[in-house]
């Protein structure tokens, strides 16, 4: 089994990408959504995010997004803690989901997949690439954000430039290159060191 790592900053697409995937009968692990649900009903996570940020965060038995995004997302001291305790958890629950497939290749969508160490549980890694103008535009328009709350996400991952050198390969979602063409030489590609 061949396990690959998507990747891209905010907006970039790689929710298309992996979606296109899908189409290869790719299953695809989507880290965000996971770790959203592991917030809300993991007791490991629950009981570190009360006791280091306040049992208010939680309402109705769910974590209050917002509120927590916006203690986190200015402070780089609280944004690490945050993910001290989120990530070794997601990492385990993303091990045994891989553990479930049956499929010869199968995907992790992960926006922080360098920054929250998951590179390392992955074979090979896919950067979805698309200019900073682009994801800003896309990402206020699909969220409901204003250029400054997009602009204060895009500091908190990594620079483009880094995640294209730490990548196995670049996927260009500029509207001057074919996903679907790019996905598919990847997914070939892929088949046949499964193969050898």
């Amino acid at each position: 089994m061949i396990t690959v790592g998507v990747t891209g900053g905010i907006g970039s697409g790689k929710s298309v990408v992996c979606d296109l995937l899908r189409l290869y009968d790719i299953p695809v692990y989507e880290a965000d959504r996971e770790a959203k649900e592991l917030n809300d009903t993991s007791p490991v996570i629950r009981a570190e995010i009360i006791r280091h940020f306040g049992e208010e965060l939680y309402r109705n038995g769910k974590l209050d997004r917002k509120a927590f995004a916006s203690l986190i997302f200015h402070d780089e001291q609280k944004l690490a803690l945050a993910n001290a305790i989120i990530h070794p958890e997601l990492k385990k629950h993303f091990q045994q989901w891989r553990d479930r497939q049956h499929q010869p290749i199968v995907a992790m969508d992960a926006a922080l997949l360098f920054e929250a160490g998951f590179h390392s549980h992955v074979d090979k890694a896919i950067m979805v690439y698309a200019p900073e103008s682009v994801r800003l535009q896309r990402a206020i328009v699909r969220d409901h954000a204003t250029a400054k709350q997009v602009k204060a996400r895009m500091q908190a991952q990594l620079p483009e430039e880094v995640k294209i050198q730490r990548s196995d390969f670049v996927i260009y979602n500029d509207n001057a290159h074919s996903l679907i063409l790019q996905v598919e030489e990847i997914v070939k590609q892929l088949a046949t060191e499964i193969i050898h």
